[in-house]
């Protein structure tokens, strides 16, 4: 049995899933101050009836990191830049407490200007006379060579033992300095509280006599054990709208039609596409707060109205969300909702129809408008504006290269087939947009629990990078910035350096309990360049990447039909 928890903003929800049926699930109203508290509830509400043996897996998708970054709730941080030459320090507004460095290393991992340790003891006595505690590094080109970042790491270990320390190196071994060296500090910003939220689950396992493997879900709608997410809590933000489309594949297994899966929960709506059958992926990364990391993250968007948006009075004019306070009035909530206004226009016999009838009644006469006239302006603009993301989300999809190679390799533009929706309120709402965009729809028995469902499922996924010098004898994995030496052999081919990509993700796999999914790894990246000297070559360079694609583990075939 396979057991799958999902924290949304407004229900936590969670599913036992065996042999394709779901057996039972359960939903909690989501405490965002007690995240985990919630959590546990669902999961003794699921194993009350079950046998803990019987449980083959655990996933789970929270919300914690995500509440940190945004809410701007997590410890004070400092960012130590090392950015080298060229851009001015105003270029890198990334972080209240930044302080730069000297020392510079060259995009070969050459040693252009050395750090001054009397300018990092400097600073480390500033953070520490601050009393800031935790510590982000970042040198341009570390992903090249990370002896100054190590350098600047050892000298804060040895000044200021209490401080928590992040290397870039170690987070993101891509390109483009300002992206990894945000993740980074967004590392150092949530890692000790995540740290504790594993703590407190893997506690909370042990007293279930629970001996399954416990998964989190990632942003790329793929899951990795908990305790390998120690170090990697960013890869855990947008886990909610990755479970709802994961969610969606699940659904619709084995099925290829190019859908937009909306997730539409009681206080936001999440967006995202799937292309025959795989989601489509941000290829810049995630991008949190305005700025690009080196996140692995779907294509997903996430905008402030769901079921539960509050519709009101607002100096005689209609409002509608972003608040939301509680339930919908059919369902014994004190303000009126979008789902009140559709409950009542279309007779759905939602809850207790009176209840939503008697809150937009008042609304109306409020606003002196007849009260059909009032839902139909609530349902118009809830659609005009679920459409203008949509319409708006493709001209960003259109930008990314899975979404253009379907293009080109289909010889025609990009159609869409059908909207899945998720969640309870996609029964209200989805069936009417589709009609609106004169499209297919499908709102499944499992829909309110989609997200649940779809991180149950979610297979293992990992990426891995590879950049080979072969004149500096020198190579570099991404994740865990390993380094070893080619062994001085110039006549490496990309072959080679594909083969050497292929064992060591092989390697990583194993040990994350990923290895029954290594063999279906594809290579996603394979470029080779020639160095020259005049009109001799002296090298190359290789850049190969190869990942596990993000889907549904293998022993998941489907969920009952309708």
């Amino acid at each position: 049995m396979l057991i799958g928890i999902d924290v949304g903003g407004t229900f936590t929800d969670g599913v036992v899933l065996d042999k394709g049926r779901i057996i039972t699930f359960a939903k909690e109203a989501t405490d965002e101050q007690e995240l985990s508290a919630t959590l546990l509830k669902v999961l003794d509400r699921l194993l009350s009836d079950l046998n803990s043996d019987a449980i083959a897996r655990i996933v789970l998708s929270t919300t914690l990191v995500t509440n940190l970054i945004v809410t701007d709730r997590g410890p004070r941080t400092a960012l130590l830049l090392m950015p080298g030459f060229g851009l001015p320090q105003t270029a890198y507004d990334l972080a209240p407490d930044t302080y730069f460095l000297k020392g510079c290393i060259d995009f070969r991992g050459n040693e252009v200007a050395p750090p001054d340790t009397q300018e990092i003891l400097a600073v480390i006595n500033k953070i520490k006379e601050q009393g800031i505690k935790n510590v982000a590094i970042a040198g341009k080109f570390s992903n090249r060579s990370q002896k100054h970042e190590l350098l600047v790491k050892t000298m804060l270990e040895e000044n200021y033992p209490e401080a928590s320390v992040v290397i870039s190196f170690q987070i993101a071994q891509q390109l483009n300095f300002p992206r990894r060296a945000f993740t980074a500090y967004l590392t150092a910003r949530t890692r000790a509280r995540w740290n504790q939220f594993i703590d407190d689950m893997q506690e909370a396992m042990k007293e279930r006599h629970i001996n399954a493997p416990v998964h989190i879900l990632k942003a790329d709608g793929g899951t990795m054990l908990l305790e390998t997410a120690r170090e990697h809590p960013c890869e855990t933000i947008f886990s909610g709208p990755a479970a709802s489309t994961v969610g969606g594949l699940a659904l619709t297994i084995n099925d290829r039609m190019n859908s937009v899966v909306l997730d539409v929960g009681g206080t936001t709506t999440d967006i995202s596409l799937i292309i025959e059958g795989k989601p489509l992926h941000a290829s810049q990364g995630a991008k949190i707060n305005g700025k690009l990391t080196h996140i692995r993250s779907l294509a997903v968007k996430s905008i402030a109205l769901g079921g539960d948006s509050v519709v009101c009075n607002n100096a005689g004019l209609l409002k509608i969300g972003p608040e939301r306070e509680g339930a919908a009035a059919c369902f014994g909530g004190q303000q009126a909702t979008i789902t009140d206004a559709f409950n009542y226009l279309y007779e759905l016999q939602i809850g207790d129809l009176s209840l939503s009838a008697e809150k937009m009644n008042r609304i109306s006469a409020e606003l002196d408008t007849p009260v059909m006239d009032l839902c139909r302006e609530v349902v118009d603009k809830t659609m005009g504006r679920l459409q203008e993301t949509i319409t708006g989300m493709f001209k960003e999809w259109e930008q990314e290269p899975a979404y253009r190679v379907w293009e080109i390799v289909n010889r025609r533009a990009f159609r869409l087939d059908r909207i899945i929706g998720i969640g309870a309120a996609a029964t209200v709402i989805v069936p009417r947009l589709a009609e609106e965009l004169n499209i297919d729809y499908l709102v499944h028995q499992y829909s309110p629990v989609a997200n649940a469902l779809g991180s149950s499922a979610a297979r293992p996924t990992l990426a891995v990078n590879m950049h080979a010098d072969t004149q500096a004898d020198l190579f570099t994995i991404d994740p865990g910035g390993i380094q070893g030496n080619l062994g001085k052999v110039r006549n490496l081919q990309l072959e080679d350096i594909k083969e050497i990509t292929r064992r060591y993700l092989q390697d990583i796999a194993a040990e994350r309990g990923l290895g029954e999914y290594a063999d279906e790894a594809q290579f996603t990246r394979e470029e080779q360049f020639n160095v020259l000297s005049g009109w001799d070559r002296m090298g190359k360079l290789f850049d190969v990447g190869m990942q596990i694609d993000p889907g549904l583990i293998n022993e998941f075939k489907g969920v009952d039909e309708i």
